[in-house]
This record gives C-alpha cells, sequence and structure tokens, in this order.
C-alpha cells in the first residue's frame, strides 16, 4: 500500500473505502490535510497559553492553573483522537476531508471559548467547539465500522463510548460550580481516556501506524515549541519597545532559547518510539498530555518572569521563577519516563534527567537571589548540561541508574 500514499493524488482502494492502512506501510508520512489541521490547534494552544500568562500575571496561580489544564485536556485530546484514527483510516476522500474541516471548525469554536473559562468558569462556548469535533469523530468511526468488517467491532465502541461520553460533556453544562463542576469535569476526563483502552480491549487491534504516530507527535511537539518562541519573543519585543533592552530581559531571551533548543533535543532523542503494545502505545499517547501542556506553559511563564522583572505583574519572583521550572522539571521527568517506555532516548537515563529537573526546580525557588532573568539563565544552562550528560553516557555506552 506505500505506493498508493501520494498526498492529493492518492489511488486505489484507499480512496472511499476504510478498510484499514497497513500497520507495516513504508513510508508512511503525515499529509498536507493532517499538518493543515495541525495549524488551527496552534490557534488553541496560543490562546491557553496566553489566558494562563494573564492569570500567572494577576496573581490567579490556582484558578489560572486549573482552568489551563482543563482547556489543554479538551485541546488535546481531540488532536490526540484525530491522529490516532488518521493513522488506521486515513482514505483522504471527500468525505473524509469534509468531516475534518468539521473538526477544524470545532477546534477554532473551542478556542473563542478559552477566555470565557478563564475569566468566568464559563465552558459553554469551549463545549460547543468540544463537541462538535467529537461527533465529526464519531461519523468517522461510522464510515469505518460500514467499511472494514475485521475493524466493525472496535469501530462501533468507539463510536457508541464517544457519543455516550459526549451526552455528559453537554448535560455537564447545568451542573452548580464550585466542587461538583470539577468532580464531573474529572469523571468525564476518566471517561474519555476509559474509551480506547475499552474499544481497543477486542480481539483485533486498530491498525494504527507506529511510525506515523511517533512522527505526528514530534511535529506537534515543534509546533507547541513554535508557540512558546513566538510568545517570549512578543514578550521581549513588548519589553525592549518599553523600557529599553536590559540585563533581564537579555538574560530572559537568552535562557528561554536554551530551554527551548535544548528540551527539542532530549525530546528527539526518543522520536523513534517502539509502540508495539496497547499498553505502550496508551502510555505514550496519553503522557503527551503533561508533555505538550508543560511545553506550552513555558512561554507562558517565560512571559510572567519578563512582566515580573520590568514590574509588570502581581507575582513575586519566585512565584515567575516557579512559573518557568515546574513545567521544565514535568517535562523532563515525564519524556524520561515515556522513552523508557518505549525503549529509546533517555531510556537508560532516568538519573540524568530526574537530577536536572531538580537543579531546574532549586533555581526557581532561587529567583529572589538570581532575579528572574538569571533563574530563567540558569535553567536553560541546567538543561543543556542535562542533554550533554545524556549524549555523553549514550556515547560511551554507560547507561545510568535507573
Amino acid at each position: 500500500m506505500g505506493d498508493t500514499d501520494t498526498g492529493a493524488g492518492r489511488t486505489g482502494v484507499l480512496r472511499g473505502a476504510m478498510r484499514g492502512r497497513d500497520p507495516g506501510e513504508e513510508h508512511r508520512a503525515s499529509t498536507p490535510l493532517e499538518l493543515l489541521f495541525d495549524l488551527t490547534f496552534v490557534v488553541a494552544v496560543s490562546q491557553a497559553a496566553r489566558q494562563l500568562h494573564h492569570a500567572l500575571a494577576e496573581g490567579y496561580i490556582g484558578s489560572g492553573v486549573a482552568s489551563y489544564a482543563a482547556v489543554f485536556f479538551a485541546i488535546w485530546w481531540a488532536w490526540m483522537n484525530f491522529t490516532w484514527f488518521a493513522s488506521a483510516y486515513d482514505t483522504d476522500d471527500v468525505p473524509y476531508r469534509l468531516l475534518t474541516l468539521v473538526q477544524m471548525a470545532g477546534v477554532l469554536v473551542l478556542a473563542a471559548g478559552v477566555r470565557s473559562v478563564f475569566e468566568d468558569g464559563d465552558f459553554a462556548v469551549v463545549v460547543v467547539g468540544y463537541v462538535v469535533m467529537r461527533l465529526a469523530m464519531i461519523t468517522q468511526w461510522l464510515r469505518a465500522a460500514a467499511a472494514h468488517r475485521e475493524g466493525r467491532a472496535g469501530a462501533l465502541r468507539y463510536a457508541s463510548g464517544v457519543a455516550v461520553v459526549q451526552l455528559g460533556w453537554i448535560a455537564r453544562l447545568w451542573a452548580p460550580p464550585g466542587a461538583w463542576a470539577w468532580t464531573t469535569f474529572l469523571v468525564l476526563v476518566a471517561a474519555e481516556l476509559a474509551v480506547p483502552a475499552w474499544a481497543e480491549a477486542g480481539s483485533r487491534r486498530t491498525p494504527w501506524h507506529p511510525g506515523h504516530i511517533a512522527e505526528r507527535y514530534g511535529l506537534f511537539t515543534i509546533i507547541v515549541l513554535g508557540e512558546v518562541i513566538l510568545a517570549s519573543f512578543t514578550a521581549i519585543q513588548s519589553a525592549v519597545t518599553g523600557r529599553g533592552l536590559s540585563a533581564s530581559v537579555l538574560l530572559t531571551a537568552l535562557g528561554g532559547l536554551l530551554l527551548v533548543f535544548g528540551l527539542w533535543w532530549i525530546y528527539f532523542t526518543g522520536s523513534d518510539a517502539v509502540l508495539l503494545t496497547l499498553r505502550t502505545a496508551l502510555t505514550w499517547g496519553y503522557g503527551h498530555y503533561v508533555v505538550f501542556a508543560a511545553l506550552a506553559a513555558i512561554g507562558a511563564g517565560t512571559e510572567a518572569a519578563l512582566a515580573a522583572s520590568e514590574h509588570h505583574a502581581h507575582l513575586s519572583i519566585r512565584a515567575t521563577g516557579l512559573a518557568v521550572a515546574i513545567p521544565v522539571a514535568l517535562v523532563l521527568l515525564v519524556l524520561g519516563g515515556l522513552h523508557r517506555a518505549t525503549r529509546t532516548g533517555a531510556a537508560g537515563h532516568a538519573l540524568l534527567l530526574t537530577a536536572g529537573a531538580l537543579v531546574v526546580l532549586v533555581l526557581g525557588l532561587c529567583a529572589p537571589g538570581l532575579g528572574a532573568g538569571g533563574a530563567v539563565l540558569g535553567m536553560g544552562l541546567a538543561v543543556s548540561v542535562t542533554l550533554a550528560a545524556h549524549l555523553h553516557a549514550s556515547r560511551s555506552g554507560r547507561p545510568s541508574a535507573r
């Protein structure tokens, strides 16, 4: 089937017939439609990170982080479900493209509602956009069930499971505010996460392509890092325009660039993940929620650090340091676990990544003495040293203690 995958010119049984693509297909790469789909999610990620920055700058740490985690789950889960479905059943025919367009419209609606979540706790617009995406996904699974006899049972499980959970999200709009609203949210999140495990519990697994999945996650990682660079650059440009190039701004800019480059390098030491079992695939897929959300949060934290250094934030210097340090540490720790689960990258060097994460957290706590810019630069250097130690250990063939 590899010779049929020519992008827009794809022909043969793939077009119009969801029979399940070959998991061993050679030269399987992301399609132009998938890349366009990703770009619409950049808007949603950008909105979530921007609102997190505003919440941190105003000192609303708890509510800001909770709102960010909730919104980012909706963004990530919709993207992840499309990605895995496309890996198995991308026919690239007219119905498939139109249903993908519906999902792209849904994520833009979701992005439009992000601000209301942070400011008023109002999830109505976000839920509308999310449900639109999920209804399109249900339709795709029903198409797969109708055309692919071998995968029909699993496809119907996906469709029915997703449909039931969407009814729950709609009903939740009438839930009373407060603790009950967050309890129902967590219950529905657990239900969403349980659907793939339940659907794949049958005798035949959905024929997703391991190499294609790893590439799609890598590309989205680059997109999120690009958003971090853009957000940081915008904040730096604003600071320079307002007060000129200060030492704190320069140190923050250098530290932020080192963080992005170092984390990118560490991530792609394990981009060729081995996803042979369902447990490994779910671990890899679900674990990336933390990776993606934490990476995007680094941009928000960097913006908050710049605002604090210029005395434009209602946040202490230590808090701004931790706003950068905590997401960086999370990325290092989770990547270490994911690489170990997939036996790639930093699989044998978990101690190095753990040590790097601890150093980053200490630097965040020491931000009052180092200054916001000095702390961010120190974190960038700490990640760089962690990367260098990992590369040296890999070349010398001496894995660190696990």
